[in-house]
């Protein structure tokens, strides 16, 4: 799925107008697939009653093409116009031919009455009143009217379920902002593309699921081909893992190097070597403080180990020499996980940095901190490694306030994977994943359950062990981080609480997405 600005859709409707599918042709094409949508998740159920709040654009004409088609499957359907539309309108009277309501609702607070009355009968609401255009503040008396709904429905005992039309009324399709009145829909199809205030917040606490629909675009058209965002989609993760041939044998699947650990954090370690072999790698060595090795033994007895000369708990800056003899096999490295930023780990980090024969390069963590803790670090780390920081270590290593890198994740993501020349993912809620040469993928997942100690050990291993299998490092790094959220989410309802949820039982639910 393309991730776009409203410009860009704009530009992209445009050109396939031009290109003969005409505007008409793709709301035909966006009703009927969002028809599809609503028949397939809630067709089930009983009664099928839909009343759509229909405004005067684009929205609302793929909401009443949806209810058309609706009415033809034996569902019940009215829509209350909350902006006038031609009498004349052909929409409209499909609905009325079809057997479906029309009401006039346009005139607030005269038409309390009607929508209440509406609201109540209803088992779905397709929210189709404002499209991804608008800008805040909403204008009266349509502000009003969206309030007045917003409170109607919190009062009924029974709360229909809120179907979007491309995007909640009321959201910047742009910024993200969210208006007060703003229906919280349970369920969004958006249109084509994802628009990127979608996954913003607060707008993404208003999208609830978040399902896409074709509109018949052209193929090749130029507009859409040179968009080089995309929201990563199940499909093209199946696509990227490696094949597990019946006369396969662990050389096949690479090697895992994992450079982790101190006194303070060696579950850090184990949780990222776990991880790296859950997801594949045939070998994971882990290289770690002679200090822990035997309390962390145990729990990988699969791996090979490399005892790490340490100083206080913490890799001394003479390990060196061991990883140069050890970097003969290793198909990818992670360094950083629970190293701690004791002086003698930095000074063997910059040592390994300085190695010719490095694999491909994972940086995560403490990693991160010590790395920059250097003059003019970015130079210093091999071209095009993955580096894994979360918000509060992206502000230290740019020294750009946490709200401004939230305020625009994709933008900061780009600018610095560029400047860089590295694989950048900016872990958070709705992760970015953003590669040099001017691909990004943006991980369309917020999840409390990742949100635990230990959660990014478990995405280093990943991303580490999927590229150890030969993946290309940036497609390690999107792929990681779906198979990671998606893992989230299973361990959140095994154990139906997502606070309940701890690291290792994210990376112990690897296994089950994959086999999804």
């Amino acid at each position: 799925m393309k991730y776009v600005s409203v410009e860009e859709m704009i530009s992209i409707e445009k050109a396939a107008n031009g290109a003969g599918h005409s505007y008409e042709a793709m709301m035909e094409a966006a009703g009927k697939g969002l028809a599809d949508v609503i028949q397939k998740e809630f067709g089930h159920l009983s009664p099928k009653m839909i009343t759509a709040l229909v405004g005067s654009g684009n929205n609302g004409g793929d909401a009443l093409v949806a209810l058309d088609y609706l009415l033809s499957r034996g569902w019940q359907a009215s829509a209350l116009l909350f902006r006038k539309r031609s009498p004349q309108d052909p929409l409209m009277e499909r609905v009325r031919n079809n057997g479906g309501t029309i009401l006039d609702c346009s005139e607030f607070p005269q038409s309390r009455e009607s929508v209440q009355q509406e609201l109540v009968k209803a088992n779905f609401i397709l929210d189709g009143v404002l499209g991804t255009g608008i800008r805040l503040p909403i204008r009266e008396p349509l502000d009003d009217l969206l309030g007045f709904v917003k409170e109607e429905l919190d009062g009924l005992r029974k709360k229909p379920l809120i179907i979007a039309v491309d995007c909640p009324s009321g959201i910047d399709c742009d910024s993200g902002e969210a208006a007060q009145t703003c229906l919280r829909a349970d369920l969004t199809v958006t249109m084509a593309a994802v628009k990127q205030g979608l996954l913003r917040f607060p707008a993404y606490d208003y999208v609830g699921k978040l399902q896409f629909v074709e509109i018949g675009l052209p193929d090749g058209l130029p507009e859409m081909g040179n968009i080089k965002r995309e929201v990563i989609e199940a499909e093209w993760v199946k696509q990227i893992l490696p094949e597990r041939p019946l006369n396969a044998h662990k050389g096949v699947f690479g090697t895992a190097l994992v450079i982790a650990g101190s006194v303070n954090y060696p579950g850090a370690a184990i949780l990222a070597g776990k991880s790296a072999y859950r997801i594949g790698a045939g070998l994971v060595t882990m290289a770690v403080p002679k200090t822990i090795y035997s309390g962390v033994i145990g729990n990988i007895p699969e791996a090979t180990w490399i005892q790490l000369d340490d100083l206080d708990g913490a890799i001394s800056s003479s390990a060196i020499e061991q990883i140069k003899e050890a970097l003969e096999r290793p198909t990818a490295c992670l360094i950083g996980p629970g190293l701690g930023t004791n002086y003698c780990s930095r000074d063997f980090l910059k040592k390994v940095l300085r190695l010719k024969n490095l694999p491909p390069l994972v940086l995560d963590a403490d990693g991160l901190r010590l790395a920059a803790s250097t003059k003019d670090w970015p130079g210093t780390i091999p071209a095009k490694s993955v580096l894994t920081p979360h918000p509060g270590e992206m502000s230290y290593l740019t020294g750009i306030p946490v709200n401004e890198i939230q305020g625009d994740r994709v933008g900061v993501a780009e600018k610095y994977a560029q400047d860089w020349d590295q694989i950048l993912v900016l872990k958070g809620a709705n992760t970015v994943i953003a590669d040099p040469g001017g691909q990004t993928k943006i991980l369309e997942a917020a999840n409390p359950a990742l949100s635990t100690a230990g959660s990014g050990d478990v995405l280093a291993g990943i991303i580490t062990g999927l590229i150890a299998q030969g993946i290309s490092p940036f497609e390690a790094a999107a792929g990681g981080a779906w198979i990671h959220a998606r893992a989230g989410t299973i361990a959140a309802e095994q154990k139906a609480n997502a606070a309940a949820v701890l690291a290792g039982e994210i990376s112990d639910a690897i296994g089950q997405v994959v086999s999804d």
